[in-house]
């Protein structure tokens, strides 16, 4: 058998981590800016990670969710605590894309409504109901275009109170940093004056913050710059820096039902001691403020190099999710990061680089990266 082909692949074997560097079979190190797609939140291979699941693997690794599990009440008050949502009611899951059919599906029966508004470029998964609230016509199959979605402008908020003025909109989904999208970002003006909007009709409020939140722009969540309070948030990626795991924290207003949710392996003991060693590390090496300061170092050190080179044309982001847009190709410029200069970062679109290291990037490994990106920009 050989394995389904949809993944377009450098001819890179990554066999070591450590940090917020990799190493391929043949003993190369690399500069990893990209933490795979976000996912790596505390570094490679961290020690205490290593050790918790280690531990825990030797005691259990999984048992189903008919039975109490105090991992993940654990979980649930650290998680309340640290994020600010302390009266949130959490839901574990597996996925990202999971996490986002979730929020939809309680929104849903929340309200009755069926017809969602999601941002033009939005990327919110690949399942079902997430791909419907997508933008990518590519990835929509005709089984899931049902015509349940209202894609609009970011930031125009004229264009969103329009449609909800209607009274049959079940939620708004945002990304507050758009990730595949290009690292757009949604202003404190329009965020507040949609949710104001939905407390007026009867909409709630998803944030997707399965990419930019979980500490990445420095503060836990990405809204939180915009001070706003979502009705449901979803999490996943960095949340248990590599073990496969999501969640939804979910408003009071919501009454929990038994058997209306589900899963089987969400929320089981490894993936919840993965996410607690998260917490420990992110508390004890205050990886979110790292974020925040080594973040603005980023930034201010990509707008010097768009003044001394070429080929440069915004950068956007937040703490350690920003987007480069350039005059070239990003598939020309990520090659060379890679094979040349040894360096991974993401992309989207045809021009835009996608830098999302682990939050544990130091002042050193910027300035590495710059060297590197420099390098490769004064080649073309």
């Amino acid at each position: 058998m050989k394995l389904y082909d949809v993944y377009p692949l450098f001819n890179v074997n990554i066999v070591k981590g450590k940090g917020c560097n990799v190493w391929d079979d043949k003993g190369q190190k690399y500069l990893d800016l990209y933490g795979g797609h976000a996912v790596i939140s505390i570094g490679h291979c961290h020690p205490h990670y290593i050790e918790m699941l280690t531990s825990q693997l030797n005691k259990l690794g999984f048992y189903s969710n008919s039975v109490i599990n105090t991992l993940q009440q654990k979980l649930a008050e650290r998680l309340g605590k640290i994020s600010g949502y302390d009266d949130y009611q959490l839901f574990l899951i597996n996925s990202g894309a999971e996490a986002n059919e979730n929020a939809m599906k309680l929104a849903s029966f929340g309200n009755g409504r069926k017809r969602m508004l999601a941002i033009s470029k939005s990327f919110h998964g690949r399942t079902s109901l997430a791909v419907e609230v997508t933008n990518n016509p590519k990835i929509t199959a005709p089984i899931n275009d049902n015509g349940h979605t209202t894609f609009l402008p970011i930031n125009d908020l004229a264009a969103w109170e329009k449609e909800l003025a209607k009274g049959d909109v079940c939620a708004c989904i945002l990304e507050c940093i758009q990730g595949v999208g290009g690292c757009n970002v949604v202003s404190k003006e329009f965020a507040q004056g949609l949710a104001k909007a939905c407390k007026k009709y009867g909409t709630y409020l998803i944030c997707d913050e399965i990419q930019c939140g979980y500490g990445r722009t420095g503060k836990f969540f990405a809204h939180q710059w915009l001070g706003i309070r979502p009705d449901l948030i979803t999490v996943a990626k960095g949340i248990g820096n590599g073990f496969p795991m999501g969640g939804v924290l979910i408003s009071p207003e919501f009454k929990p039902v038994y058997g209306q949710l589900g899963t089987t392996f969400g929320g089981n003991h490894l993936a919840c001691t993965a996410a607690l060693a998260v917490l420990d590390v992110f508390e004890k090496e205050g990886l979110i403020e790292n974020a925040h300061l080594v973040g603005d170092y980023l930034m201010d050190e990509l707008k010097e190099l768009q003044q001394r080179t070429k080929h440069i044309t915004d950068i956007r982001g937040k703490g350690l999710m920003i987007g480069v847009e350039m005059d070239i190709p990003q598939k020309d410029v990520r090659s060379k990061l890679i094979y040349e200069q040894h360096c991974f970062t993401g992309c989207a679109s045809t021009n835009i680089l996608r830098i999302l290291p682990p939050l544990c990037l130091t002042r050193d490994n910027v300035d590495e990266f710059i060297m590197k990106f420099e390098t490769v920009l004064n080649e073309f």
